[in-house]
């Protein structure tokens, strides 16, 4: 481990214990990772990398999710299968782990396994915001990439990918080759799904949504209008797989979050694609840069 981190001293601190309210840094492979006390949430913490908001996580309720984009995923994970029924997930970065603290709980005996390239990250996380005893959540050090060749095929109900390097995707999983290499774990009926995060004029949401669509048969999109309509940098969650998503469930629950969202699917889909061209390895580029003072 590069270092400890500050303001740390005692067990209660180290382990997001009810005293921790003070705030927690240490370098890591990716820059400097801060854990900020929720003044809201007794136990409630959110995880930055070099100032960006990664994850929050309340280690007093696994089961809230406080960013957007992971409440969008967290309703797919709740309608992978009948309530209660364990999955098997994969995650495609780490952070916080708040999505793999989601499914545990929300889905007790849930096999998952998360695939982080910042070891200390991962140690830094675990120091402080420690897994509940009984979570099978198993996190392996590497790249997302790699990581998938390292799973047997059709293992997962669920490949979850959330991976950004100076908040933006690597270049090697935005690709057709890659999505074929997440087929590969997903189990028949499984799906896939991607955090991403654009701005206008939309180039790269447009064409992760046509590279998904070369290597599966159905597609939904969440995401907040005003991202949709290009008036803003934010995150999209884009959802693929061979059997067609619970489109009005998500519908119905993305529009009731708090931040209301919309889906897109079908046609409507199509035509905010437009002549959008599937990436490959030859061609692929990192996800934009969010603009300067996106995270202020």
């Amino acid at each position: 481990m590069a270092g400890r981190a500050k303001d740390a001293s005692d067990g209660g601190r180290r382990r997001g214990g009810r005293g921790a309210r003070e705030p927690l840094s240490t370098p890591v492979a990716g820059g400097l990772a801060q854990l900020l006390p929720d003044p809201d949430r007794p136990r409630g913490w959110t995880l930055l990398l070099d100032g960006a908001p990664q994850s929050h996580v309340d280690l007093d309720d696994p089961a809230h999710l406080g960013f957007e984009y992971q409440r969008r995923l967290g309703h797919l994970i709740d309608l992978a299968a009948p309530p209660g029924r364990p999955l098997r997930v994969l995650h495609l970065g780490g952070g916080a782990l708040t999505l793999a603290r989601y499914t545990a709980r929300t889905r007790p005996r849930s096999e998952q396994q998360a695939v982080e390239a910042d070891g200390e990250l991962t140690r830094f996380v675990r120091e402080h915001l420690p897994l509940e005893r009984g979570w099978r959540i198993r996190v392996r050090e590497g790249d997302a990439r790699a990581g998938l060749g390292k799973l047997p095929a059709h293992w997962a109900d669920l490949v979850v990918a959330d991976v950004f390097s100076g908040a933006r995707t690597p270049a090697h999983l935005t690709t057709v080759e890659f999505l074929a290499a997440v087929r590969r774990v997903l189990r028949p009926g499984g799906w896939y799904a991607a955090n991403i995060a654009d701005g206008p004029p939309l180039r790269h949401l447009r064409a992760q949504i046509a590279t998904a669509a070369a290597e599966f048969g159905e597609l939904c999109l969440l995401a907040d209008p005003a991202v949709l309509r290009g008036r803003r940098f934010g995150n999209s969650v884009l959802i693929a797989g061979d059997d067609e998503p619970p489109v009005a469930e998500l519908t119905r629950r993305t529009a009731s979050d708090p931040h209301p969202g919309r889906v897109e699917h079908g046609r409507a889909l199509d035509a905010f694609t437009g002549g959008a061209r599937p990436v490959t390895d030859a061609s692929a580029v990192a996800s934009p840069a969010p603009p300067e003072g996106t995270f202020r």
